[in-house]
């Protein structure tokens, strides 16, 4: 008969599973969502076309202005609603509602979605390691949707990157699991095979059949971008963050559970493979959806997670606060990363996703060395 051993106080502490006071989530959330809505205000109105004009544009204009196309919309619609004077001319509105909004709301939505993938993906396969882009999922994601751009298959970008996506999860599996048992580290071992020979495929369809300017539009795509994002790429983002993201915050409890290992997680009632098998799928759907939106961004779910864990300390940093925690700092440091992007070097558009690389790889690297002078790597 298998013994299973309870988990002790320490070892709680170590694999984060810690109960805390219920009170304590209602602060953080508040807080969490005033960083959220004061980011979005000040991103809205950071860059060159801010300043042009009689005045530049403020946070109160742009409340103004968004006032005045709900009370325009109501309006349209029979609701006794007076509509509101907008204090932006034609121009500046254009480039905040066309331009900025639909940008910076994109930025946070891909930005929650692959720092939640990134926690949802280390605590079912147990490794620190895994994350979106080293299981693979987010090259193979790219790789479908670069098939649509540039070869012009006859099938929408969102299911094109939805395909690649899932066939990049299958076959990181199905190779980590050839000649014996599926583990956390065959599977990244795995995952980063599948997604360097997705990198590869993704790099000959480039070479072999893209002209002139497309170069350089497609190679920014993949680095990630939200340059040519629309209110449609917003909504896309916005049901895979809703339905799947969603989906996966109800894992919470079965995540801790994992921490503990297979054994002990069976003992709690979870059926771990099947569970398994869920929330990888889950996770390759939304990371998909993400793509098609931004192009391939790295290291926000592999670097987010670890300083969200970091924050709260092992009082607080169970799977599921650490899940709703890090969707939150995910979308607010994507915001301001791509923020920086379009302003910094100005008028030139930087790739998003140079800048979560630049910042991502000195952070994680911090982080391993702390890791490692408190004894655990």
């Amino acid at each position: 008969m298998t013994t299973v051993r309870v988990p002790t106080a320490a070892s709680a502490a170590r694999t984060g599973v810690v109960a805390r006071p219920r009170g304590s989530r209602v602060p953080w959330l508040l807080v969490g969502l005033a960083v959220l809505v004061v980011s979005l205000l000040l991103a809205l109105v950071v860059g060159p076309a801010s300043v042009a004009g009689p005045a530049p544009i403020t946070p109160g204009d742009v409340l103004a202005s968004g006032w005045h196309h709900v009370s325009a919309w109501l309006a349209e619609r029979g609701l006794p609603v007076a509509v509101a004077e907008n204090p932006l001319s034609r121009v500046r509105d254009a480039i905040i509602w066309e331009g900025r909004a639909p940008r910076a709301v994109a930025a946070v939505l891909v930005g929650a979605g692959l720092a939640l993938c990134g926690v949802v993906l280390q605590a079912a396969t147990r490794n620190p390691l895994a994350d979106p882009y080293l299981l693979g999922i987010s090259s193979g994601a790219a790789l479908g949707a670069v098939a649509v751009l540039v070869l012009g298959v006859a099938v929408p970008l969102p299911v094109a990157a939805f395909a690649g996506a899932v066939l990049a999860l299958l076959a990181t599996l199905g190779l980590a699991g050839i000649g014996g048992r599926l583990t956390a580290t065959r599977a990244v071992l795995a995952g980063v095979a599948v997604g360097q020979a997705a990198a590869a495929g993704v790099s000959f369809v480039i070479f072999s059949t893209a002209q002139g300017d497309s170069y350089r539009d497609i190679l920014g795509w993949l680095m990630g971008t939200f340059g040519a994002v629309s209110w449609s790429s917003v909504l896309i983002a916005a049901v895979a963050v809703v339905v799947l993201g969603g989906a996966l915050l109800g894992f919470g409890r079965t995540l801790d559970a994992f921490s503990f290992g297979d054994v002990a997680a069976t003992a709690l009632g979870v059926h771990v493979v099947r569970t398994r098998w869920l929330l990888l799928v889950l996770s390759a759907l939304l990371t998909g959806a993400l793509v098609s939106v931004s192009g391939a961004i790295g290291f926000v779910g592999l670097t987010v997670p670890h300083v969200v864990r970091l924050l709260l300390g092992p009082g607080r940093s169970g799977n599921a606060a650490v899940a709703r925690t890090s969707a939150a700092v995910g979308g607010v440091f994507l915001l301001w990363a791509d923020t920086v992007a379009r302003t910094a070097f100005a008028p030139l558009d930087v790739p998003v996703g140079v800048l979560t690389a630049l910042l991502g790889a000195p952070v994680f690297a911090i982080l391993l060395m702390r890791s490692r002078r408190r004894g655990e790597a």
